[in-house]
């Protein structure tokens, strides 16, 4: 439906709970990822605390090895694929058209899709739980654990089909987010215009639609393992279990960029923001961000180390997971470059941006470390991989969640989260964080294995097991303090203006929050801070006429029904093919509706 500015039609104005289930507005899809990321990262960390309160003192029987097992599968599982990625999705949702000039993302319908199948997807991988058959595998679901013959229940068609469900919802985000930011960008807003964070998430788009067909490949042979007698990676039927590693670390290397490269984007806007100049070698900071998601792919083995890999592939891999240490220390002391000279501003914003360099750093050093083969056949499958891939996700994409939550929240909701709360909650963060994952590298260093649910008295386990726990402790009061934080933001009016923080970017040319159409006007970008160079025209916002043409898209039903229906069909699979039965005509007649529904 055409429109002109200030005439904008009746369902861009509707609220309720039923706007909200047909939205295809980019900005409230990316509240709706943002709210239930958050929601499984408190379910993340509750799975987290259990295991650690068991880890807690020696022969602890808070809960039994089987649940231990649910639970530290399905933590690992819940922060990456269901609170992390999604987090990190709704920064996309919400800051992509804005940050680049445009009114909306390429594919509103298919944005509205992959959430709902996001939000199935979710509810069915975790699922296994309400039958006590969640995946118990780990999260790298190692053959020969996967077979029938040791996962004998349901616990492993929850997490093939959830993760396939998820997978194309990733997929279905990327490519719009892909199509958006290549064809959308405003007149003047040249790729080496864009904010970094839009590079950030243009890169890890190219690396959803590679790594995830590998993934694929690997669950549909799992599947096919356990329900058609194939044997894949059954060794008695001449099959390989090494071939699931090899997919499975294909796809999941280039997982941990997709994780923390937005996370670095984001510390990518806020430093500048409150060092008050502009980011430090910015055409580096894009190239480095390519060069690593080219070697991305060239260092998946190094997991695999203590495989009985040959010594030239042991060499190369070894080589290029050095290698992309390169690229990533050009981004640190970019940042560095950033905050030298600058005017700091020590916003809760930017106290967690800043801390993300030195924590990141410890994450990056001891990856640099298992580079090495006789390293990593020393840390294989100990308390130090914990601390190393903690130190990474935690310390750094969440920290860069956080950081981005307290920077846009004025921009998203109108109102600003409480600062005085919010230096609480990152001192206790901090704080917890190193509490809870540095005494990881000692236990590992000690020879604890990962992966065990309960040890005896006097391996020298205790005491640092204990400082790991009551850290986590920390860092749960910590996620209350900002839920407190939430909800006393929330009763305060809407009261920002359009730029609080006196930031560059697009994104803050406007309303706080945004209307519908996001721009009155489509602005002229002329300079890579615009907001900054608003003076040297470097932005140029033409007033309304009243004959510009704003088309916003009508809601739809048929994405959440589609995503109903795929969910049926999963769960035909695990109970009864009556189910997938009834699904499949759902999905069909939610193709056929979208391909007749009008779009304007």
């Amino acid at each position: 439906m055409a429109t002109t500015a200030g005439t904008l039609p009746q369902y861009a104005t509707n609220t309720g709970l039923w706007s909200w289930i047909t939205t295809v507005d980019h900005k409230r899809i990316g509240t709706l990822y943002l709210f239930t990321g958050f929601i499984w990262l408190l379910v993340g960390g509750l799975e987290a605390i259990l295991v650690r309160t068991q880890l807690a003192v020696p022969n602890s029987t808070v809960i039994d090895a089987d649940l231990y097992n649910q639970l530290f599968t399905m933590h690992a599982l819940t922060m990456i694929f269901l609170a992390i990625m999604p987090m990190t999705a709704a920064f996309s949702n919400w800051l992509i058209p804005l940050m680049i000039g445009a009114r909306d993302v390429a594919f509103p319908r298919m944005n509205a899709l992959s959430y709902w199948l996001y939000f199935f997807g979710g509810i069915f991988l975790s699922s296994g739980f309400l039958f006590g058959e969640a995946a118990s595998s780990g999260w790298f679901a190692y053959a020969p654990l996967t077979t029938n013959q040791y996962a004998p229940g349901r616990g492993m068609d929850f997490y093939t089909l959830g993760l396939l469900i998820l997978g194309v919802s990733s997929m279905v985000a990327a490519l719009n987010f892909a199509v958006t930011i290549i064809n959308m960008r405003a007149p003047g807003m040249t790729m080496m215009r864009l904010p970094v964070f839009i590079w950030m998430t243009l890169v890890i788009s190219f690396l959803l639609f590679l790594a995830l067909p590998p993934l694929t490949v690997a669950l549909i042979q799992l599947m096919f393992d356990r329900h058609f007698t194939t044997h894949f990676f059954i060794v008695d039927g001449g099959g390989d279990p090494i071939m699931w590693q090899h997919l499975f670390w294909v796809f999941g290397h280039p997982e941990v960029y997709i994780l923390i490269l937005p996370a670095m984007g984001i510390i990518s806007e806020v430093l500048p923001t409150f060092s008050r100049k502009p980011l430090f070698g910015y055409a580096a900071m894009v190239f480095a961000a390519v060069a690593i998601a080219f070697l991305s792919w060239a260092v998946w083995s190094h997991h695999m180390f203590t495989t009985g890999l040959a010594p030239v592939p042991r060499a190369i891999f070894s080589a290029n997971t050095m290698l992309i240490g390169v690229p990533t220390g050009v981004k640190i002391f970019n940042w560095l470059g950033t905050l030298y000279g600058g005017s700091i501003r020590f916003t809760t914003a930017m106290l967690f941006a800043v801390s993300f360099i030195p924590l990141f750093t410890i994450g990056g050093i001891s990856g640099v470390m298992h580079s090495s083969p006789p390293i990593d056949s020393q840390h294989q499958d100990t308390y130090m991989v914990v601390a190393h891939i903690h130190y990474v996700l935690v310390t750094g994409a969440l920290i860069g969640v956080f950081s981005g939550l307290f920077y846009w929240f004025p921009k998203m909701f109108g109102r600003m989260l409480d600062e005085g709360l919010g230096k609480w909650q990152f001192w206790l963060f901090f704080i917890g964080v190193n509490l809870a994952f540095f005494p990881m590298h000692f236990l590992g260093l000690a020879g604890m294995p990962r992966r065990i649910y309960t040890y005896d008295a006097g391996l020298g386990w205790d005491f640092w097991n204990m400082v790991s726990t009551i850290g986590a402790y920390v860092i749960g009061v910590s996620v209350l303090v900002f839920i407190w934080n939430f909800f006393k933001t929330m009763s305060k009016p809407m009261d920002q203006p359009n730029n609080p923080w006196g930031a560059p970017t697009l994104e803050w040319a406007t309303s706080s929050p945004p209307p519908e159409h996001d721009f009155d006007v489509v602005p002229v970008v002329r300079a890579r801070d615009p907001l900054w160079y608003d003076r040297d025209h470097g932005l140029e916002q033409p007033q309304p006429t009243g004959h510009e043409h704003i088309h916003i898209p009508p809601p739809s039903y048929y994405p959440i029904v589609m995503s109903f229906g795929v969910l049926l069909m999963a769960v035909g699979v695990t109970t009864s093919l009556a189910v997938t039965a009834l699904g499949i005509p759902i999905v069909i007649y939610s193709v056929w509706g979208w391909a007749l529904e009008p779009t304007s």
